[in-house]
């Protein structure tokens, strides 16, 4: 026997950064949605997980950020750039109503937001293994279809479903939403966690074909990742013994000092990451149906940032689905207008990550992360005035 038979509101698929907040905000509206995932909380996931500004913003808009500071992630004041032998350290400005960055591991920050979505009367199922995509005999999505963990069939009926299932998305390949634009998969990305070293915050290396990055975060550790081209990471891997050899002999090649460092402390993981990260855009919507986070949108790592653009879309699918669900709009005009303002949205920053997962000259590298800065600053700045979803306006700072 199916273990659901009564119909939500919204049924969301996938409850990581994406999905986790869409379920949150559209419950503290008082929406009736479940957020589903085939894992159990808390869980890690492929991701170097520092958040830029607007994610910042956009978790202290929430009330979520204390929390996350409270779980051990580091408060990050400083960012130093280092590139053709100059190094340059700037301290993180009171900006946007924050005055810190963040990275926190993914299997705590994640965890919160499932939580806080429970909190706001989600009902969250995990270790459910979504398969299928229902939809009625004109098309329209009307709910999804699994397991759980024991193998008993899973049925959940709801006015929308969500994918929120990540760059392989069940959900958009079974709604049939296309890729709208394909930028390639120019980078790659490799990472560890270090300890045993003082982390001076956030340091970033630009050397020839390569990004070298460290991001403080949880007991006292600092993710240490490597970004240079697929082929550059592949030719790498071919030659050595490893995958520890060879990403220490990229590191060693693009940033030497570090590498130095890095002998004083210790390595607590192995090496993970992604060889080849692709820049796309699907369809993010249709009837019934809506894609957010990774399953609508995903970008090289090396702009560091997939979380703030996760953080951003769910609010802005959330409101669209919240105008859909109280009459202020009807669902054709409130996804085809979360289409249009996500894809505003994102594309001054997709352009800045496809041109620097290119990994061109370091001039021209370091020109494009100053653009980088400044969309960061006027997306931080647009998202501190927004109401908050559910609850008052932030003051303004």
């Amino acid at each position: 026997m199916p273990l659901h038979r009564h119909r939500h509101d919204v049924v969301v698929v996938g409850a990581r950064a994406a999905g986790a907040a869409t379920a949150m905000l559209l419950a503290r509206w008082g929406h009736d949605v479940v957020l589903v995932d085939r894992a159990e909380f808390p869980s890690d996931t492929v991701s170097t997980h520092q958040i830029a500004r607007p994610g910042v913003v956009q978790l202290h808009r929430w009330g979520l950020l204390d929390t996350v500071l409270a779980s051990g992630a580091p408060a990050i004041h400083e960012v130093t750039f280092a590139a053709e032998g100059e190094a340059v350290t700037r301290t993180v400005k009171h900006s946007a109503g924050v005055d810190l960055l963040v990275a926190p591991r993914r299997y705590i920050v994640d965890t919160i937001l499932v939580e806080a979505a429970a909190r706001a009367g989600v009902h969250v199922r995990q270790g459910v293994a979504i398969s299928e995509v229902r939809r009625d005999p004109a098309g329209r999505a009307t709910g999804v279809s699994g397991h759980d963990a024991s193998g008993a069939p899973v049925e959940i009926d709801a006015r929308f479903v969500v994918g929120a299932d990540g760059l392989a998305s069940m959900v958009a390949r079974r709604v049939g939403a296309e890729v709208i634009e394909d930028r390639g998969r120019n980078g790659s990305v490799r990472y560890a966690y270090y300890e045993g070293i003082a982390w001076r915050g956030i340091e970033l290396f630009i050397a020839e074909r390569a990004l070298i990055g460290v991001f403080p975060t949880h007991d006292r550790q600092a993710c240490v990742w490597v970004g240079s081209p697929s082929a550059d990471a592949m030719a790498a891997r071919r030659r050595a013994p490893s995958a520890v050899v060879a990403f220490n002999d990229q590191l060693r090649a693009a940033a030497p000092e570090l590498a130095d460092r890095l002998r004083e402390g210790r390595r607590v993981s192995r090496i993970t990451g992604m060889f080849r990260m692709p820049n796309l855009l699907r369809r993010a919507q249709g009837p019934g149906w809506a894609l957010v986070g990774d399953a609508g949108y995903h970008r090289d790592a090396v702009t560091g940032y997939g979380l703030s653009d996760a953080y951003r879309d769910a609010e802005l699918l959330a409101c669209a689905l919240h105008r859909s669900l109280t009459g202020q709009a009807d669902e054709t005009s409130a996804l085809a207008g979360y289409q249009r303002e996500r894809d505003e949205a994102l594309r001054e920053v997709f352009e800045v990550t496809c041109s620097l997962s290119a990994y061109p000259a370091v001039p021209d590298f370091v020109g494009l992360q100053k653009r980088l800065s400044r969309a960061i600053e006027v997306e931080a700045a647009r998202l501190a005035t927004q109401p908050i979803p559910g609850g008052p306006e932030l003051a303004r700072t």
